[in-house]
Order: structure tokens, then C-alpha cells, then sequence
């Protein structure tokens, strides 16, 4: 197994872009509307992955993709625009230093929504640890 097959390696390459993410919207919404900075940094995205499949060869047809499959990806479309939208309005109005770790309350969240609608099972020594991340999200943000 390499490092590029590794979720651990993929995850902090995630967080990596998760905070630059931060920091360079911070800078770039400034003199522009949180909702326009929205759209441009969605086409950024659209852009960079047609490239990315188209060289890679990973285009799929459409209809070997099924309905609920469909279904679930256009939710979780729907649910990223709004994070995406409430984040920059958030990164408009506050510090990047504030914000960003109460958007990390979403790692809280997953751990709580998959126990409750996915089936996983979480260990005592996983729940302290969505205890401590809430609490550190909740001490970072605190003014």
C-alpha cells in the first residue's frame, strides 16, 4: 500500500485545504459579496475537476449511475452549497480564527449523525474525543 492509498494521507491533504481554504477566502472576500466569491470559487471547483477526470481518464455515462445514487449526491450538493454559503457570510462578518473551528463543529456532528442514522459505533475513547473537539472549537472561537 503507498501513501496515496491511505485515507489518513488524503484526510490531511483535506484539512490542509480545508484551512487554506480559510485564509484565502478571508483575503478574497473582502472588497466582494460572500454569495458572488461563492460562485466564483464554485467554478474554480467545476473547472478543476472536468480537468482532473479528462486526464485521468474517470468520466462515468450518466446512466450507469443510478437513481439513488442520484438522489444522494444532489442532497449532499444541495448541503455543501449551504455550508459553503454560510461559511463565507460567516468569513465575511468575523475572524477566520473564529470561525473556521465552529465550522469544525461539523466533525462533531458526523460522529453524532452517523451513529444515529448510519449504524456506526463509536468506542468512550471516540466520544472524549468529540467532546474535546467540540470544547476546542467552542475555546478557539471565544472572544
Amino acid at each position: 500500500m503507498t501513501v496515496f492509498s491511505s485515507w489518513q494521507f488524503w484526510a490531511i491533504l483535506s484539512a490542509v485545504f480545508a484551512s487554506l481554504t480559510a485564509i484565502f477566502a478571508k483575503v478574497g472576500i473582502e472588497n466582494v459579496n460572500s454569495d458572488f466569491a461563492t460562485f466564483i470559487r464554485t467554478i474554480v471547483i467545476l473547472v478543476t475537476l472536468g480537468f482532473i477526470l479528462l486526464a485521468t481518464d474517470q468520466f462515468q455515462a450518466p446512466g450507469s449511475v443510478s437513481g439513488r445514487t442520484y438522489l444522494f449526491l444532489v442532497l449532499s450538493g444541495l448541503a455543501t452549497g449551504g455550508s459553503w454559503i454560510c461559511y463565507f457570510r460567516a468569513l465575511k462578518l468575523g475572524q477566520a480564527a473564529q470561525v473556521a473551528p465552529i465550522d469544525k463543529l461539523s466533525v462533531v456532528l458526523v460522529a453524532i449523525f452517523g451513529v444515529a442514522f448510519l449504524g456506526e459505533r463509536l468506542s468512550v475513547p471516540n466520544w472524549v474525543g468529540v467532546a474535546l473537539i467540540a470544547t476546542g472549537a467552542v475555546l478557539v472561537a471565544y472572544r
